[in-house]
């Protein structure tokens, strides 16, 4: 175990034999840092904070730290975080409100400088968080999903899947797999690089095209559109997916333009 000296580690913290933890940072309290996990200078973990295998922790990082919530009152509370994701400078992660949630980072992840996950998030795989991207609450992203820089997520609005927010974008509403959105939760189209990058192939991509065309172009009611694309035939998983997804929305979700 790579210690520097400066390092203040509680005594409570579980850290493995190969775990490097650079200048002045501080692991306060029953953290658990598993193999391979780097922790560079004057990075802050707390809490009930489980860290995985092979992660990469800036300078400034606050990792753990109570929930920016009223109604929490010091429970016992989580972050869990799996194997092989970055957080840049100052990026901020807080463990859940309610007494034994948790804010969970899946794998893969990129949280650039100053992004923020709020209380009890849950974040899936290869997601990336660009700089200051801010996410609310009880936020949900899914796979492969790209938040760009400046972007804000409304507390409990889930970001589904393969989707791109554009720089300086806001949502308050669940913003569908696949769909590049802007400005105010709008629909612009669909992901079609990050399609690609995931492994589409042109017919998967084409048929989820016209699907967009169908529910976000044509001014028509969201309900009736979905009902348009369910009564076609061999609609593709994909399709399928993105369908359910609406329908499943508590909050509506993004309009085309």
């Amino acid at each position: 175990m790579a210690i520097h000296s400066t390092a203040v580690i509680d005594p409570r913290a579980e850290i493995h034999a190969e775990v490097e933890i650079g200048p002045y940072v501080v692991v306060d309290g029953p953290v658990r840092i598993q193999r391979g996990t780097r922790i560079m200078a004057h990075a802050y973990l707390t809490g009930w904070t489980e860290v995985g295998e092979d992660n990469e922790i800036h300078p400034g990082a606050v990792l753990g730290d109570a929930p920016q919530d009223r109604a929490y009152q010091g429970e016992e509370s989580y972050l869990r975080i799996g194997d092989h994701n970055i957080f840049r400078e100052y990026v901020q992660v807080h463990r859940g409100t309610a007494k034994g949630s948790s804010t969970v980072i899946g794998s893969h992840n990129f949280l650039m400088a100053g992004s923020h996950v709020g209380h009890n998030c849950k974040l899936g795989d290869h997601i990336v968080l660009a700089n200051s991207a801010l996410l609310g609450g009880y936020v949900e992203v899914g796979d492969r999903a790209f938040i760009s820089g400046n972007c804000v997520v409304h507390q409990f609005v889930r970001v589904g899947e393969l989707s791109l927010m554009r720089g300086l974008s806001g949502a308050s509403r669940d913003v569908p797999p696949y769909a590049i959105v802007d400005w105010q939760h709008r629909v612009r189209g669909v992901n079609s690089v990050g399609l690609k990058r995931a492994g589409f192939d042109e017919r998967r991509i084409r048929e989820v095209k016209e699907a967009f065309r169908i529910l976000f172009r044509k001014g028509r009611n969201l309900s009736l559109a979905v009902k348009e694309i369910e009564a076609k035939e061999n609609n593709s998983a994909d399709v399928l997916a993105l369908l359910e997804f609406i329908k499943s929305s508590p909050r509506g979700v993004c309009f085309g333009a």
